[in-house]
């Protein structure tokens, strides 16, 4: 019976557009299920737009068609059709609650431009969205009212929506080929592309292993042996805390992991003070600066006694060539895959880093460099692959690798890689070979940074 439905109701429409309309379904005297429209007549004597009728025709045919599915689809899932026997009142009460439904989705959504409902006009065909038949809500654009799951002997349930859309948009970020060499492994240990040397080209977001808890551990220096002796191996991990005047403790861990917990296996107790942050571990042993003087010694960590001591020559001590932030920092050790090195400056290089390379067992002075890069100038420096890099600034959030001096070219160069002062006090820079990492001390917190070398 739609289409005498839709005849009468085309009638209504087409007699006027009304501002509002309801829809009903009830079952007639066959048992078939009918809808009827109410249309509000506007207070105009007559209509005007009759010319708008071949028009309005078209979308109600593409309406009878759409209700025509509808039905099928009620049909389908038992909402229409004959009732019959001990089945009747179920059914009643099953199409009561879509018919209400339906509406309360019609009765709120005319448009009267066009004087059909939601589904008329030229608009989109609908379908059902899958999360609306779980009895679900929608949300688009507009939002939809939502309902409870249904129960074990609910009606099974389509809702239909108000004519409402499902914005996706598809958004395309172009990223820098640099970036996305920065996210991946390269430089890493391990990694196929860190192996051999190659110029500093990336340093990463810091990473926080451990933090001191006293007073002492304002600044200090932390590190693991690239080439360890037995019975220590490369996760053996060592710390100094190095504020005080005689700076004697160094504290072993079997791993960063007890470091982060803050309970070393052993302390050893150094001969002679320590001064600032410039110590190493390499090959079995610690390299330090001895308190108030020019000389750089090695303690054994096995046998727990110096075995070397040698003075640098010319070095300024104790405050006279330090790095920026001060700390006594005038002889800072290094070690990279070439050895062990030696970062100072003379009376005579007027306050310019002066670089050496010593003999691990000795201390024997190799061979030396002077570079035109002045050391208070700087806040630290590091060794990688026999080239001098410095820190621009120890407190600045967004410091920069700002030079690097070529020991194999005797030249130097200015770069601008960025690097992050996390905590803003930064008192100590060291690299590892074995783990291809920069190890810090940023304002009692030890920290690393993964970096990333060009290919050799």
């Amino acid at each position: 019976m739609v289409g005498a439905w839709l005849l009468l109701w085309g009638g209504l429409a087409l007699g006027c557009r009304g501002e509002t309309a309801f829809l009903r379904r009830a079952d007639d005297s066959t048992g078939h299920c009918t809808y009827s429209f109410t249309v509000a007549s506007p207070v105009e004597a007559t209509c005007p737009d009759a010319g708008r009728v071949t028009e309005l025709r078209a979308e109600l045919a593409a309406l009878a068609a759409r209700l025509s599915r509808l039905e099928s689809r009620e049909r389908v899932t038992g909402g229409s059709g004959p009732r019959g026997g001990e089945a009747g009142g179920a059914r009643d009460s099953q199409q009561a609650a879509p018919a209400t439904r339906l509406e309360a989705a019609y009765g709120g959504h005319w448009t009267p431009d066009r004087g059909i409902g939601v589904w008329g006009g030229n608009g989109p065909a609908w379908s059902p969205p899958r999360a609306a038949r779980a009895g679900t809500a929608v949300r688009g654009t507009g939002s939809a009212p939502a309902h409870p799951a249904p129960g074990p002997a609910a009606a099974p349930r389509w809702d239909p929506q108000p004519l409402t859309y499902q914005e996706l948009q598809s958004e395309r970020t172009e990223v820098p080929v640099s970036r996305l060499l920065e996210e991946t492994a390269l430089g890493r240990p391990g990694s196929e592309d860190s192996a051999g040397c190659g110029e500093l080209v990336w340093v990463g977001k810091p990473v926080v292993f451990g933090r001191a808890e006293s007073i002492a551990g304002k600044y200090g220096v932390w590190m693991k042996d690239p080439e360890p002796v037995p019975p220590f191996t490369r996760e053996t991990t060592w710390r100094v805390d190095a504020v005080g005047t005689e700076v004697r403790q160094l504290f072993q861990y079997e791993a960063a992991e007890q470091l982060a917990q803050g309970y070393p296996a052993k302390v050893h107790i150094l001969p002679r003070p320590l001064e600032s942050t410039g110590a190493v571990v390499y090959h079995g042993g610690l390299f330090f600066q001895p308190r108030r003087s020019r000389t750089v010694a090695r303690y054994d960590l096995r046998g727990e006694a110096v075995t070397a001591e040698r003075e640098i020559p010319g070095a300024g001590y104790h405050g006279q060539y330090p790095y920026s932030w001060g700390g006594y920092t005038d002889i800072d050790l290094a070690v990279d895959e070439t050895g062990l090195w030696v970062i100072y400056s003379t009376e005579k290089a007027r306050g310019a880093i002066v670089l050496s390379k010593l003999d691990p067992e000795t201390l024997e002075i190799r061979r030396t460099w002077e570079t035109n890069i002045r050391k208070r100038g700087v806040a630290n420096s590091f060794v990688i692959c026999g080239t001098l890099y410095t820190v621009s600034s120890y407190s600045a959030p967004n410091a920069t690798i700002n030079f690097a001096y070529d020991t194999a070219t005797g030249t130097s160069r200015a770069l601008s890689i960025p690097f992050e002062n996390r905590f803003r006090y930064l008192s100590m820079v060291d690299y590892n070979p074995a783990e291809r990492q920069l190890f810090a001390w940023d304002s009692f917190n030890m920290v690393t940074y993964p970096i990333r070398l060009s290919r050799p």
